[in-house]
């Protein structure tokens, strides 16, 4: 399971859907710094829609309530 995790960690944004991402840190309850670098390129790259406005401030959301960690 290990490998099938940091395969996908090792995925481009374009290859990752958003969804995905959200997806993989919900299930993990971690958000690492790839993860985090993939976030802020998407942010800063793309014209996003509000069902992806909704996808990263429900991660926000995780993160203040505690049910997500953000890690190194």
């Amino acid at each position: 399971m290990l490998k099938s995790i940091q395969r996908v960690n090792t995925m481009t944004v374009s290859q990752m859907t958003l969804e995905e991402l959200f997806g993989q840190v919900m299930f993990s309850s971690v958000v690492t710094r790839h993860e985090r670098r993939q976030l802020r390129t998407v942010l800063l790259e793309r014209t996003l829609n509000d069902d992806e406005y909704a996808i990263i401030n429900r991660l926000l959301y995780n993160v203040r309530r505690g049910w997500v960690k953000i890690i190194d």
